[in-house]
């Protein structure tokens, strides 16, 4: 059993360590089965870059997306790039 040390107590450290150790196996986890679903998706023909650009969209407020919108398309005009 861990003993407090320097004002540190070990086994609320331990527990924390083992917290995050736990979290990384299960984030490991869901990144492969991330990979499978793209793989899967690939396989039946979609495009996975244009998937994940969709799923990132997704993510942002429709606010935000509009502005990005907006930007993308004068970043374009600006450097000729209209159609």
């Amino acid at each position: 059993m861990a003993e407090d040390t320097g004002g540190i107590s070990g086994e609320r450290l331990r527990s924390f360590i083992k917290r995050i150790e736990k979290l990384e196996e299960d984030k490991a986890a869901v990144g492969e089965d991330l990979k499978e679903v793209y793989a899967e998706a690939k396989g039946t023909g979609f495009d996975v870059k244009i998937i994940r650009q969709i799923v990132r969209l997704r993510k942002m407020e429709v606010e935000q997306r509009r502005e990005n919108d907006e930007l993308l398309e004068l970043y374009k005009a600006a450097i000729g790039m209209d159609a």
